[in-house]
């Protein structure tokens, strides 16, 4: 038996996802600065959004709150955004599932075809291996080369492509 494709979220769905939201709950985020989920969360807490975090290795991520899951949150965040490995993600899928959220966000390079399923069957929105800073500042005017807007200002020379 084969196994229907997971539908994926147009541009436009995208965009409404952004928009709509307020509170983003970043599951997996890590503490460290060069970790990616550090730096998708010290993108979004300079955005209107409520972000929290959530990973039970930490007491605080940038001065936020870390919390051990999504059901000890002060609220059912909008979106979901995970940074977990793919082995992890099921659950985290179920955890939000539970508590009633409406999107999980499956970060770059993240898929997991069973667990968006099993989503999509509960009324949730599913976004699969897309950078959720990424597109915020796609969608806002705000992504330059490499869709980074680091603001560092460098006298080294470029390498040739």
């Amino acid at each position: 038996m084969t196994l229907a494709a997971v539908p994926e979220a147009t541009a436009k769905e995208r965009l409404r996802l952004i928009r709509d939201a307020e509170s983003i709950a970043l599951v997996g985020v890590s503490a460290n600065p060069l970790r990616s989920s550090n730096f998708v969360a010290t993108y979004l807490v300079r955005t209107p959004y409520r972000v929290y975090c959530v990973n039970p290795a930490y007491d605080e991520v940038l001065g936020l709150k870390s919390y051990g899951s999504l059901a000890d949150l002060p609220e059912v965040p909008d979106i979901v955004d995970i940074f977990r490995r793919p082995d992890a993600i099921a659950a985290v899928v179920d955890e939000a599932i539970e508590v009633g959220a409406p999107t999980v966000w499956f970060q770059l390079g993240l898929r997991h075809d069973e667990a968006a399923r099993e989503a999509i069957a509960a009324g949730l929105n599913v976004v699969q291996d897309r950078c959720l800073k990424i597109e915020h500042a796609r969608f806002s005017g705000k992504l330059h080369l490499g869709g980074f807007d680091t603001g560092v200002i460098s006298s080294k020379r470029r390498r040739p492509v």
